[in-house]
C-alpha cells in the first residue's frame, strides 16, 4: 500500500525495527510527510517523502489531510493554548523546521491545532528561504549529540547538514554515506566558509575564518572548533582520512 500521511507528533522516532528496543536511525518531525510501506496494531513500516527513509514507527498520531502553510524557526517553540482570552505555555514544543498548517490567526498568535497556538514571530511562510547557513548551524550550537536525532533534544553530524536543506524544501540525504555519493567533489581541496568535509561515518562544514561546526560524538555535543585541528584530531584518534570535500551552495 501507499499512502500519503503527516506525522501529527512533535518529535518521532524512526527504528531500524519494529520495536522499541531497536536502534533509533532517524527521527521526524512534526508535520513531516511519508508513506505507509505495511502495518500492524502497534508498528508502520514508513518511508520518508523527504528523502525516501525508510524504517519503524509506532502506531500513533498521523494524518491524511494537511496543507502545511508554515515553518518553525526557532531552535524550540512553545506551544500555547488560549485560556480565558489569555495564550497560556503548555509542556508541548515543535521544533526547528516542522510544518504546521495556520487555521486561524489572534493578535500575534496562530492557530495550527484546535487550542493549540504559536507564536508568529517564531514562524516563517513555507516557501521561506534562508540562505545564511551559519545562522541555522549556529542555531544548534551546544546541542547534545544523539544517533539517529533531529532537533535541538539530540542530533547527529549528518542531520545537521540534513536540517539546513529540509528547512529551505531542498532534497539532501539523510546519513553521511549516502550524502558522500550525492555530492559533487571539489576538484581543490580548501577550507573555505560553506565547505563540507566528509571522512567515514562523519560530516561538518566551515564557517568562517578557519572554524567548523560538526555534531560530534567524542565531544557529545554541537561544536565549533578549528578546522585544520578537527582534521588532525579525526585522523589522530579515529585513523580517517577526508574522503570528499564539497559546498553547500551546490545543491
Amino acid at each position: 500500500m501507499k499512502n500519503n500521511f503527516y506525522s501529527k507528533k512533535t518529535l518521532c522516532n524512526v527504528y531500524t525495527k519494529p520495536t522499541s528496543k531497536s536502534e533509533v536511525s532517524s527521527q521526524i518531525l512534526y508535520g513531516e510527510k511519508f508513506s505507509i510501506i505495511s502495518k500492524n496494531k502497534k508498528w508502520i513500516k514508513i518511508k520518508t517523502d523527504y528523502d525516501n527513509y525508510t524504517g519503524y514507527i509506532k502506531y500513533d498520531k498521523f494524518t491524511k489531510n494537511f496543507k502545511p502553510t508554515h515553518k518553525i524557526f526557532k531552535l524550540k517553540a512553545q506551544i500555547l493554548k488560549k485560556l480565558h482570552n489569555k495564550f497560556v505555555p503548555i509542556k508541548r514544543f515543535l521544533y526547528f523546521a516542522s510544518r504546521i498548517t495556520q487555521r486561524q490567526q489572534c493578535g500575534n498568535f496562530i492557530e495550527f491545532e484546535k487550542n493549540r497556538w504559536m507564536k508568529k514571530k517564531d514562524v516563517k511562510d513555507i516557501n521561506d528561504v534562508e540562505k545564511n547557513f551559519v545562522k541555522i548551524f549556529k542555531l544548534f550550537l551546544k546541542t547534545k549529540y544523539l544517533w539517529g536525532g533531529k532537533s535541538c533534544n539530540g542530533i547527529d553530524c549528518s542531520a545537521l547538514i540534513q536540517i539546513y536543506y529540509y528547512y529551505n524544501n531542498l532534497f539532501f540525504p539523510r546519513d553521511t554515506k549516502d550524502q558522500i555519493r550525492y555530492c559533487k567533489k571539489k576538484s581543490k581541496i580548501n577550507f573555505k566558509s560553506g565547505n563540507i568535509i566528509f571522512w567515514k561515518g562523519h560530516v561538518g562544514i566551515c564557517l568562517k575564518n578557519n572554524y567548523f561546526i560538526h555534531a560530534y560524538g567524542p565531544k557529545k555535543r554541537v561544536i565549533v572548533m578549528k578546522t585544520d585541528q578537527t582534521i588532525k584530531l579525526i585522523e589522530k584518534t579515529a585513523k580517517l582520512k577526508i574522503k570528499k570535500i564539497s559546498n553547500i551552495k551546490n545543491y
